[in-house]
């Protein structure tokens, strides 16, 4: 299992429409082949950084979905919005490393 996490800071007056983005296609990415969970996390005291959780079944499944028309889609309509540039983490549980 791969546990992706992506940091993302917006633009105060765009923080709505990426909201609006995302609620237009987490069912499509959450159904995307081995996506096993995604969620949408805001900092807490901070109204402008959200994050997202996703797990995926394998590291090939992630990159399938990275490599997706819907992924395309939904990060040339994400980017935009923007304020700093997006930091990104995959990461296993410790007890899965070998």
């Amino acid at each position: 299992m791969i546990n992706r996490i992506v940091r993302m800071v917006f633009v105060p007056a765009m923080e709505n429409e990426f909201i609006e983005v995302f609620n237009k296609y987490k069912d499509q990415i959450a159904h995307f082949p081995g996506c096993r969970s995604l969620k949408l996390l805001k900092e807490k005291g901070n109204d402008c950084v959200y994050f997202t959780f996703s797990i995926w079944a394998n590291e090939s499944n992630l990159e399938s979905y990275r490599k997706s028309e819907l992924f395309k889609e939904v990060w040339s309509q994400t980017r935009s919005r923007f304020a700093d540039k997006p930091m990104a983490w995959s990461t296993v549980i410790a007890d899965d490393v070998k």
